[in-house]
């Protein structure tokens, strides 16, 4: 016999299986033509440091699938790295900087990216520490880094080609800017917030008359850069107005009314200021109406001269109190209302975004450019058709729409970012004849008119651009590698739902376009972690985050990766808080008593040949290995479906209830088989292992085996171990002791008590025979008779489990006239409790005031106290 420790320690394993696994090099898959690839390329982690709740989440559902397929033979590639996150990287060491009293400007751009460096690394280490904290099986051989060389030129070759198939060009457009992090924004990197802003009515005269044109908005300051107002030509009040010239306030310049259908009758007055340099609605406008664009508002948000010199210099806000002021003063504000709109800002710093006319780097992603057949079709077209005809299945289904309707309305991209950290474009510009040069290499002197005076662009590409490569430049693109022949496109794309746009529909935009073909096959998207209550996890409000290393280290990794994989299902959020992980360390702890208690009942003899079907012996036997192969294949198919919460159940279910509470329970003694019990054991922990790979690697280690389980393969549904008529007698046999338990628990008998029973079996009568002693054992039967058949027996309880039927009397279960007495004082006790409950739900005024809560609360009372009266009256009819 085995005996292991009485109690799973986390922490005494934990590092050393994973140190294990690592050097044995089964993490790295090689190119094998006899064998299927599977690949999922990591999600970078932002390379500032700490990896939250969300990055657990993708590791423990990542690892999880690559285990299965590792397991299943599949040469399975996990891919790791980070992301340099331009934006964000630069932000945190400008301001661990700014603590000691340095800019980046005091240092310069060559050594504030020495700095910026120096932090990546050091941040790098501490990322890849918590990803094997978390026991992910990835191939660190691999590893990439979105700026490591490599990766820097797939990025300038995609660029240049772009470039030359004129997919990427140079243009002043309007964009989201950002005065904090002076830099522009992709729409889908802006963030809105719910605010009361304050909308100005204000008064426009019409020139060379006493009339006014009231319009209303929220930014006066703009005002200062208007154009033109614009009213819907269907708007009776100004038809007549339409053509004429007003006088823009403070500014005494001529701008025209023009008719727009775009204008929004029902917003404030219907007449619409136009400031094309500063909204993107009024750009597009102005574009339609040829408008002059006055840009009033400068990069560091503060007013330009176009403004005028009273207001020059003023950040904007403070120009907005002052304007107001002037307009007061002047008599052009006609009124102040509230109103409830979105601001929005910078998703990094959350400030303000400010939109402004900007020359920059664009991606087109409606010119026709990749070759389909006979056609050529457009960036956007190209990424709408792959996931509309399945080329990539997006799971769970309903993201379809979400995904159509956001690239339907995609305009172009603006790929350049005026930050020093990250891939610098390449671009450089000629100081001589201004020839612009785009290649992917560094040229030595221009390629016009042989100058080696070369100034390069100074702007850096916008990170997504980056990531966007990241499931083929990390596989060795451009050059056709092996690894690249082999392992792409990948087979799943694991991540987030809130980053569909960032990021999963940029790298299909850029794949199709680089290799004409798709990234990914599927995408799996998981929802947001939630606190206990529902709401976000958020950075600003610590006390709400969970620490994943805090929780490992408290209750153990494999605790952790149950609490995202069990109760979790694609695209919807979950809640988590330390009382579920707790919960989960019990559910390790379930299996780790499981096997221990198996363990204690194999012997050695049953280690020593592998199992066969002579090794059966019993009905329990059959049973048991009937439910493991329909385990086996339910599992499978929840696996290859991501179903990983039902699967873990199943598992969890059949390792406790029906492995240990029946079959260990039914064949103690002279009926134990410890071949059937060691082969059952080890199926279940290869199944459990893609969810709890280091505790069940600790049992494996017990079993004498030769392999690692992480090296092991996946069980396999066999018809030949499939005993129907077997199963169904010990289904009989289960359902007649879990019925006696039920009484015995209704009635209140003490544990200890042994009762009679009389059973009326009809077919069964032989099998229940057979099975005498475990029934007895297991309901706590002292006197057992087994008929085939018989008339019903008075005072005693009788359950039906199919055609059988079981009787026990009730002066073995209780004292009858001490039970009733107890039964009718209960009853007494209830009834007028369940009166009120009636009374309180037909009141008419407490059903229109109280809160839905309420009512549905009430209503649940009164639901459960009817089945207490219902059961109590029931027995009482039954003594």
């Amino acid at each position: 016999m085995k005996e292991i420790e009485k109690a799973y320690e986390a922490k005494m394993y934990e590092d050393s299986i994973y140190k294990m696994w690592e050097e044995s090099g089964i993490f790295s898959p090689k190119v094998d033509p006899n064998k299927k690839p599977f690949t999922i390329s990591m999600p970078p982690p932002n390379a500032t440091g700490v990896l939250h709740l969300g990055h657990s989440s993708m590791l423990a559902l990542e690892d999880a699938m690559i285990r299965y397929k590792r397991m299943q033979g599949f040469s399975a590639l996990w891919l790791p790295g980070t992301d340099h996150a331009g934006i964000a990287t630069q932000n945190r060491v400008e301001k661990n900087l700014l603590a000691k009293g340095i800019t980046r400007q005091d240092l310069g751009r060559e050594k504030f990216l020495e700095e910026v460096d120096k932090f990546v690394e050091k941040s790098r280490g501490t990322i890849r520490s918590q990803i094997r904290k978390m026991g992910a099986s990835c191939d660190w051989s691999r590893e990439r880094y979105t700026l490591d060389e490599g990766l820097s030129r797939a990025v300038r070759e995609v660029f240049s080609r772009m470039y030359h198939d004129e997919l990427i060009y140079r243009g002043s457009r309007i964009v989201n800017w950002c005065p904090r992090c002076g830099s522009t924004l992709a729409d889908d990197e802006v963030e809105y917030q719910e605010q009361n802003a304050k909308l100005y009515h204000i008064k426009y005269q019409v020139k060379d008359s006493d009339k006014f044109v009231v319009v209303a908005t929220v930014r006066p300051e703009t005002m200062l850069g208007d154009s033109a107002v614009a009213v819907n030509p269907s708007d009776d009040r100004y038809k007549d107005l339409i053509g004429k010239i007003l006088i823009l306030p403070l500014q005494g310049r001529e701008i025209p009314i023009i008719a727009d259908e775009h204008v929004d009758l029902e917003f404030g007055t219907g007449a619409l200021k136009l400031t094309p340099a500063h909204s993107i609605v009024d750009w597009e406008i102005g574009k339609k109406h040829g408008l002059k664009e006055f840009q009033v508002i400068d990069e560091e948000g503060k007013m330009t001269k176009s403004a005028g010199e009273k207001y020059a210099g003023l950040f904007a806000k403070e120009a907005q109190k002052q304007i107001i002021e002037d307009l007061i003063e002047q008599d052009l504000l006609v009124k102040t209302e509230e109103l409830a709109n979105k601001l929005s800002v910078c998703y990094r710093c959350k400030t303000a975004i400010e939109p402004l006319i900007s020359k920059q780097w664009f991606v087109s992603v409606d010119k026709p450019i990749i070759q389909d057949g006979d056609k050529k079709k457009s960036l956007k077209e190209k990424a709408i058709e792959v996931v509309r005809n399945k080329e990539i299945e997006i799971i769970p289904e309903h993201f379809d729409k979400t995904y159509f309707n956001w690239m339907e309305n995609l305009h172009d991209w603006c790929i350049s970012r005026q930050l020093w950290f990250g891939h610098q474009i390449p671009v450089w510009y000629c100081d001589d004849c201004s020839e612009v040069i785009v290649q992917a290499d560094e040229p030595s002197k221009c390629t016009k008119c042989g100058s080696e005076k070369l100034t390069r662009d100074p702007d850096v590409l916008d990170t997504w651009f980056s990531s966007g490569l990241w499931t083929f430049s990390t596989l060795g693109w451009p050059e056709r590698t092996t690894d690249l022949e082999y392992f792409h496109p990948t087979s799943v794309l694991e991540t987030g739902y809130d980053i569909i746009f960032f990021w999963v529909a940029r790298m299909i935009l850029m794949t199709t376009y680089a290799l004409n073909t798709i990234p990914f096959e599927k995408v799996y998207l998981h929802g947001l972690i939630r606190t206990r209550e529902g709401k976000k996890m958020s950075k600003s409000n610590p006390e709400s985050c969970i620490d994943p290393l805090d929780m490992i280290d408290k209750y153990g990794t494999d605790a952790l990766r149950l609490s995202f994989l069990i109760g979790s299902t694609p695209g919807n959020d979950m809640r988590l808080y330390e009382e579920k992980i707790a919960g989960y360390r019990n559910f390790v702890n379930k299996i780790w008593n499981a096997s221990r208690f198996a363990l204690m009942n194999i012997d050695n003899e049953a280690f020593e040949s592998p199992f066969t079907t002579d090794d059966i012996i019993s009905r329990a036997d059959k049973w048991i290995l009937t439910k493991l192969q329909y385990l086996i294949k339910d599992v499978t198919e929840d696996m290859e479906n991501f179903r990983f919460s039902d699967a873990g159940t199943k598992i969890y279910n059949f390792t406790w209830c029906e492995y240990c509470d029946w079959y260990l329970e039914i064949s103690k003694g002279k009926h134990l088989n410890p071949k059937v019990l060691l082969h059952v054991l080890e199926d279940v922990l290869k199944l459990i292992h893609p969810f709890i790979p280091f505790v069940t690697e600790v049992l494996w280690g017990n079993l004498n085996k030769d392999k690692m389980l992480i090296a092991e393969s996946w069980p396999v549904f066999s018809k030949d171990l499939l005993f129907v008529e077997e199963v169904e007698e010990m289904e009989i046999l289960h359902q007649i002791i879990s019925d006696i338990r039920s009484v015995r628990s209704e009635y209140g008998v003490e544990p200890g008590k042994k009762i009679h029973a009389t059973i009326y079996s009809g077919k069964y009568k032989n099998f229940l025979e057979e099975k005498k002693e475990p029934l007895m054992r297991m309901a706590r039967i002292e006197n057992l008779t087994i008929l085939e058949s018989g008339d019903k027996i008075d005072h005693a309880v009788c359950v039906f489990v199919g055609n059988v039927e079981v009787y026990l009397p009730l002066q073995e279960l209780v004292d009858v006239e001490k039970e009733r007495a107890r039964l009718q004082k209960e009853l007494d006790n209830i009834k007028p409790f369940a009166k009120s409950l009636e009374s309180k739900l037909k009141n008419q005024s407490f059903v229109s005031n109280a809160p839905e809560a309420v009512i549905e609360k009430e209503k649940k009372r009164l639901f459960e106290v009817q089945q207490q009266i219902e059961k109590f009256e029931k027995q009482l009819n039954e003594l």
